[in-house]
């Protein structure tokens, strides 16, 4: 199921996650550094989702208190509470 997520405090916009049977199928991010980005997405598609929240939960963008993959965690979780 896709879940676009509205990102707070970063350079992207929004975040589109397709989650099903809690593995991450895709990601994408609308605005934001697109090189780096296409990276994170690439790199979590397969994941089991809540691994990937571990892992990118509280990583930090310059003198922001987020970035686009700490984003990519509160959109992961609004996509696991949705398909259940």
């Amino acid at each position: 199921m896709e879940t676009i997520y509205k990102t707070k405090g970063t350079c992207s916009m929004q975040i589109k996650v397709d989650v099903e049977d809690e593995i991450i199928k895709s990601v994408s991010f609308v605005g934001g550094c697109n090189g780096n980005l296409q990276g994170v997405s690439r790199l979590v598609e397969g994941m089991k989702a809540r691994d990937a929240i571990s892992k990118l939960r509280g990583i930090k963008c310059g003198y922001k208190n987020t970035s686009c993959p700490d984003q990519l965690t509160y959109a992961l979780e609004a996509a696991l509470s949705s398909s259940n």
